[in-house]
This record gives structure tokens, C-alpha cells and sequence, in this order.
């Protein structure tokens, strides 16, 4: 593994968390916004590998990342 950079994107602290640990477990390098603006936030600064987010951010949020990102 090289250390691919995955950003989680998660309103709930014990499930980022949970990803967190079993990514960096698993040796993966792991940044974390807690909501859909401070996710395209990050991704548009770091550039991650992947993004894991969690689907049930309020719709307006999870809409405005996804459009976001696919630009």
C-alpha cells in the first residue's frame, strides 16, 4: 500500500471515526470535514484518492458536494 490519501466526509464523529481507524489500520492516509462544504473544501485543497461519505448528509449538502466534485 502506498498510503493513498482517502477524505471522509461524515456528520457523525463515532462513524468517521470508525472509518478513520480501520483505514489508517488498513495504511491508508485519512483527512475528515464533517460536513458537505468543508468536504469539497478539502478535496479541492489535498486532491484525495477517494472520497467516503456518508449518503445520509441532508440532501442539500450531499447534492452540493456531489456537483461539486464532478466539476
Amino acid at each position: 500500500m502506498t498510503g493513498e490519501l482517502v477524505l471522509i466526509v461524515d456528520d457523525n464523529e463515532k462513524n468517521a471515526k470508525l472509518a478513520r481507524d480501520v483505514l489508517r489500520f488498513a495504511g491508508f492516509r485519512t483527512i475528515e470535514a464533517g460536513s458537505g462544504e468543508a468536504g469539497f473544501s478539502l478535496a479541492a485543497e489535498h486532491l484525495p484518492d477517494v472520497i467516503l461519505m456518508d449518503i445520509r448528509l441532508p440532501d442539500q449538502v450531499r447534492s452540493y458536494l456531489e456537483g461539486r466534485v464532478e466539476e
